[in-house]
């Protein structure tokens, strides 16, 4: 009867100690993208999810400018870009293979201390009453022609955009895309504070063309199946057809690197990736996990031949954008 009543006990404090165990994770992923999912993970796992949302950038930034001090144990972020930042400061520590050898190597780390959980691809989204899908430029760089002049929109703040800016300066050179940058705005593209803004504007005809993330489109479609509005993939390898990833990384310094290790792979695992697939409309990463219906296989896509890792210069392309005038 004793040692029942002691093996209970241990059961009940061992229960208690997995449920009191807090993550802090530092999120540049939108609350009502991924929110659900850090629930069902706490759901899983026993494991309680602290979130620190925020924008990609200036989360890193935040991150750099805390060092060892931070009380984050993980990076969840909207583009490689700043993971890669982030490994460059040494401020990463590696993930178990198991968690890497999941995803394609061009969608991880080549250092192997941050991984992509799901794929992004860059897109112009067109209003399909105003516009062709004919007349669309095979090529990101065909909307600097003075025919769009008035028609397109972008959001110069937003951290999926200045990611493609820097693959544009990566795979293009430095003064290709100062000429973009000042082609889209001789052309008076409307400024907006994100991708979500841009089909708004679009499904409204407020402009005729813009430039986001694919699932966008999707998301705007769930509480509007009618609006007047289609995703264009540019050409294979050109710079418009960019696949980049939200991916996760665990800080160095981390006094939780059993939890954060669970959650790197649990984001790999077919629930999350169906999530990723099913709920955002973003592209999973994991072989056998189907991509949603209505979206065209990754593979085809065709995004250019360019090392993810190297998206770490933010600085770099935010002097660009501040130097013509963008930002």
């Amino acid at each position: 009867m004793m040692r029942r009543l002691l093996l209970t006990l241990l059961l009940s404090v061992s229960s208690t100690a997995m449920a009191a165990e807090t993550l802090t994770v530092y999120s540049g992923r939108n609350e009502k993208l991924v929110g659900p999912l850090l629930k069902k993970f706490t759901e899983k796992t026993g494991i309680e999810v602290k979130v620190r949302y925020g924008e990609t950038p200036q989360l890193a930034a935040t991150l750099l400018e805390e060092g060892d001090k931070t009380p984050a144990d993980v990076f969840f972020a909207q583009d490689a870009g700043a993971l890669g930042a982030l490994s460059n400061a040494g401020r990463l520590q590696a993930l178990p293979k198991a968690t890497l050898d999941k995803v394609d190597a061009r969608f991880r780390s080549p250092t192997g201390q941050w991984v992509g959980v799901s794929g992004r691809a860059r897109v112009v989204a067109y209003n399909t009453q105003k516009v062709k899908a004919a007349d669309l430029p095979d090529s990101i760089l065909g909307y600097t022609d003075a025919k769009w002049k008035g028609r397109l929109g972008w959001a110069p703040t937003n951290a999926s955009f200045q990611a493609f800016v820097t693959a544009l300066r990566l795979l293009k050179g430095e003064d290709a895309a100062k000429q973009w940058l000042q082609g889209i705005q001789a052309n008076g593209a409307r400024v907006y504070k994100n991708n979500a803004a841009i089909i708004e504007a679009l499904g409204r005809g407020e402009i005729d063309a813009g430039f986001v993330n694919h699932y966008y489109l999707y998301a705007a479609k769930k509480n509007n199946a009618q609006l007047p509005v289609a995703n264009d993939f540019s050409a294979p390898g050109d710079p418009g057809a960019l696949v980049n990833v939200a991916g996760v990384a665990i800080l160095k310094g981390s006094k939780k690197v059993d939890a954060a290790r669970k959650f790197s792979a649990w984001l790999l695992e077919n629930d999350a990736q169906t999530y990723f697939s099913q709920q955002t409309h973003e592209y999973p990463l994991v072989a056998g996990v189907k991509t949603a219906q209505d979206l065209p296989a990754l593979s085809k896509v065709g995004s250019p031949d360019l090392d993810l890792s190297k998206l770490d210069d933010l600085r770099g392309t935010v002097k660009l954008l501040q130097d013509t005038g963008v930002l």
